[in-house]
């Protein structure tokens, strides 16, 4: 790893006589939310984003060894490395795999040619199963960002580099065996980190701001006079939270925020 440098700040020099001046404010960019970042190493592989835990295997995958290239089914049941694609293009038909759980910690996967991938005794990768038995069961192994899949016969796949050939026959995963499992379908949000009061549309989520944190003193309820677009603009953005803190920090009536 490279060196790590630490920057230094260096105050100007005031000379005697000289007023300081007062600081002006800088107005940091307001972060977005985790949840609307753009996943740009998905948009590169055209929407597949890739997967880091065993219960986002399910349905449509693909498996990528190296950059943006895929492996691709065969008519004969056996398995290739295809051609690399351009940035922003996705796996090509036959290298997308429907993947099942089958047993704890371990997944399935069909090909396109509606047979499962399996590992002879020999390493070989085929795919010529109509059923899931002990040689269709892989099993996916997450450490350090990087991402391996282990056959039945604890051998991890890989691709053969004298003829592309897909094979499982190394006890330990190197770069060679490093992948990066696939899938297009779309992310689940966790609701339950969505507060109670940002539940309903805009106009219903800043009353419910109001009134948790207004005083009444006597008895109306005030609102912001900015609008619901300001809101839509604040949810896009993700900084709907720091933009109904704003506006509540504007109302006098406010017990929190001045």
């Amino acid at each position: 790893m490279g060196d790590e440098y630490a920057a230094v700040k260096r105050g100007k020099l005031i000379l005697k006589g000289d007023k300081p001046k007062a600081k002006k404010r800088k107005h940091k960019k307001k972060e977005k939310s985790e949840g609307s970042k753009i996943d740009e190493e998905a948009i590169k592989h055209g929407g597949w984003w890739k997967v880091e835990k065993i219960e986002d295997i399910t349905g449509s995958v693909s498996l990528e060894f190296g950059n943006n290239c895929y492996i691709s089914a065969l008519d004969n049941g056996l398995f290739t490395l295809g051609a690399p694609h351009d940035d922003g293009d996705g796996p090509a038909p036959e290298e997308i795999f429907t993947a099942f759980p089958a047993g704890e910690n371990k997944f399935a996967l069909k090909s396109g040619y509606g047979k499962y991938l399996g590992v002879t005794k020999e390493g070989i990768v085929i795919g010529r199963s109509d059923a899931v038995g002990p040689m269709e069961q892989w099993e996916p192994v997450f450490q350090d960002g990087k991402t391996a899949i282990q056959s039945s016969l604890s051998k991890f796949m890989s691709v053969n580099p004298e003829d592309d050939s897909v094979i499982a026959q190394s006890l330990q995963a190197g770069p060679q065996e490093f992948c990066s499992i696939r899938s297009n379908k779309t992310k689940e949000v966790n609701k339950a980190v969505l507060p109670e009061e940002e539940e309903g549309n805009l106009a219903e989520v800043e009353v419910n701001y109001v009134k948790k944190f207004q005083k009444f003193q006597d008895k109306r309820l005030r609102l912001n006079d900015g609008g619901v677009s300001e809101l839509k603009r604040a949810k896009v953005d993700g900084t709907l939270h720091e933009t109904l803190l704003d506006r509540r920090s504007k109302m006098k009536a406010d017990r929190y925020c001045k």
